[in-house]
């Protein structure tokens, strides 16, 4: 979109980040440490920003030994082409990637190959070791910020080191980026059109605008056009709806991996399936009797698609020797009998019970095949071949190990339980070179413009876990560094005169000054016997509470002034785990399944207000 830099602008910024998730927050605090005055925008309200980083597992793809390393992402890679200056930039960023931790985020990095008696290290040395047929496999690893996953202790880093530098950086929530401008004669990046409150602002970007506004997967019409498929569910942020990649195009650049995305469940990319418009479960572990005994997945037409007990390769699977993620079904579901059904609630060790919630129990198999939407005659033959492996034990279909295969038991009943493909992230977005520029279809810089993180990821056809954060990491820190780099100042051509540049930043532009931040400290009010607690063990944000207790200190309100848990599971221990605290007069109280994380915050702020109220007390 073109705009003379002549015009006047609502703000001018030295850098603007589009989209605040691992990538912009990297880029931001790197622009900012290097002097320049940084703008980030993201679509999400506070408490949802952060992309897919904020649901990501929070381990990062490192390894010890370089070499290693080159050889496992160019196998990885195979066989798509990649820019070999930017995939060596990369893996040199793998290989740093302990220290990268260390030195700037201030952790001491938790590498799993140093803790192989670790149950976390343990619980994900198959991602560690995605590909293990692959070379280079052999050293490659995952590093922390702790020893833990799945908890956003990654995106807490990140998101505090803006935070830590508000004096540089203004941050704008529900403020989703709408263009790009460029100069229309040499075609430099100049700054955005962003909407804030409903109204249109245009921001000056003296030095350069990064791109970090993740994938598609919230766009169905993209997820259709470039994906192929119309039955998706996204696994991650809600607000990845491809502004990005629409303004890609709207300043020509070229762009590559549009087909390429990654899935995740407890099969190849399966969750159960959950309601209309809300995130499908991320799920880090399997469920070891989920895989086996007298369990099948069926798609569409009734029929098995895959091997139920295959390794979990970021919803891929073998297909003639290349690794593919698999058209995605309709109407998928996990059926079984009985005996398994018995099993399966008995599980002691389940990590997933609320899956049997969802279970619909029949009676017989042509009840189930009507539930499911699929002739009854071809599932009666599917059951019938199943049986017939299991007995001989061996699956001529797909392989299935022998000894996870048990025969369904023809009386009935049966149960089925819905799932849908996960769809953890899209890769597709404008080409990048090793120094983050955008490049047009030619191959020419797009001068001023960045991209980095899942918007023209590197990752294509076969993806280990921890790739995406760690391309966050390396190429956000990059990008903060580029854009920060003072530009000379275009100014717009006369009759007399060619387009000439100054070295002044405000050259041809109205200094507009900045738009202030949406993050700052909040006030609480507190009465008699009432104290304020916080914790940020959640998956949002802060969660903030007020404690009212008696004389006693018993606890007589738990109050929550602050939350931005999700709206299922988190959101459920938000308003039910207050009422059992006071009811007990306890934080000994048991976690809301499926949501240990929003649990843990909420008993934590409740304890942190309580420690206040025994130190007034004593």
């Amino acid at each position: 979109m073109f705009k003379s830099v002549n015009s006047n602008w609502d703000a001018t910024y030295d850098v603007v980040v589009l989209g605040f998730g691992g990538a912009g927050a990297t880029a931001a605090r790197f622009a900012a440490d290097n002097g320049a005055k940084v703008l980030i925008v993201d679509s999400a309200p506070e408490g949802h920003e952060g992309g897919n980083t904020r649901y990501a597992g929070q381990v990062i793809s490192t390894g010890s030994n370089l070499q290693d390393l080159r050889d496992y992402y160019d196998d990885l890679a195979d066989p798509l082409h990649y820019d070999k200056d930017l995939m060596e930039t990369y893996v040199q960023g793998l290989y740093d990637m302990p220290n990268f931790l260390k030195k700037y985020l201030g952790v001491k990095p938790f590498v799993m190959a140093d803790h192989p008696d670790s149950d976390v290290s343990k619980a994900l040395w198959f991602m560690r070791h995605e590909y293990p047929e692959l070379r280079g496999q052999g050293t490659h690893d995952l590093v922390a910020v702790h020893e833990g996953v799945a908890d956003s202790a990654l995106w807490k880093n990140l998101r505090q080191q803006v935070l830590d530098r508000a004096d540089s950086i203004d941050v704008l929530y529900e403020t989703p980026a709408e263009h790009i401008f460029q100069d229309p004669y040499i075609k430099s990046v100049i700054g955005v059109e962003i909407k804030r409150d409903g109204k249109l602002l245009n921001v000056k970007a003296n030095n350069g605008v990064v791109m970090a506004t993740g994938g598609f997967e919230n766009n169905p019409e993209m997820v259709e056009n470039y994906l192929g498929e119309t039955s998706l569910n996204p696994i991650g942020s809600l607000y990845n709806k491809g502004a990005g990649v629409k303004m890609a195009e709207d300043v020509g650049a070229k762009l590559y991996n549009m087909a390429n995305y990654e899935s995740y469940g407890i099969f190849h990319g399966l969750t159960p399936k959950p309601e209309s418009g809300q995130r499908s479960q991320f799920l880090p572990f399997d469920w070891p009797a989920f895989h086996q005994g007298s369990l099948m997945v069926v798609g569409d037409d009734g029929t098995r698609y895959f091997d139920e007990n295959e390794m979990h390769r970021h919803g891929h699977i073998q297909n003639h020797g290349q690794w593919r993620i698999p058209n995605a079904q309709i109407h998928p579901y996990v059926i079984f009998d009985e005996k398994k059904y018995d099993e399966l609630v008995n599980d002691t060790e389940a990590p997933y019970p609320e899956f049997m919630k969802q279970v619909i129990k029949v009676d017989t198999l042509k009840a189930l095949s009507k539930v499911m939407g699929v002739s009854n005659k071809v599932l009666k033959n599917t059951i019938k071949d199943f049986n017939r492996f299991a007995k001989k034990g061996y699956d001529a279909a797909f392989h299935r190990d022998g000894d996870t295969l048990t025969p369904f038991n023809s009386d009935g009943p049966y149960y089925a339980l819905p799932m849908v493909q996960g769809l953890l992230n899209t890769q597709g977005g404008p080409v990048h070179n090793k120094k983050t520029e955008v490049l047009d279809p030619d191959g020419n810089v797009i001068p001023h413009l960045y991209a980095v993180g899942e918007l023209g990821s590197l990752m294509g056809r076969k993806y280990n876990g921890g790739s995406n954060l760690a391309e966050d990491l390396v190429f956000g820190k990059i990008a903060g560094e580029e854009a920060a780099k003072v530009k000379a100042q275009v100014v717009e051509p006369t009759s007399q005169t060619d387009a000439t540049a100054s070295a002044s930043k405000s050259a041809g532009t109205t200094n507009a000054g900045g738009l202030g931040s949406d993050t700052g400290d909040e006030k609480f009010e507190t009465g008699k016997n009432q104290f304020i607690g916080k914790s940020t063990a959640g998956m949002g944000n802060e969660v903030v509470v007020r404690v009212t207790v008696d004389d006693d200190q018993n606890i007589k309100d738990v109050e929550v002034l602050k939350e931005s848990e999700s709206e299922d599971y988190g959101l459920k221990a938000i308003k039910e785990l207050p009422k059992e605290i006071v009811a007990k007069n306890s934080v000994d109280v048991d976690s809301i399944s499926g949501a240990s994380a929003s649990s843990k915050a909420v008993k934590e702020a409740v304890s942190n207000a309580l420690k206040q109220a025994n130190e007034v007390t004593e």
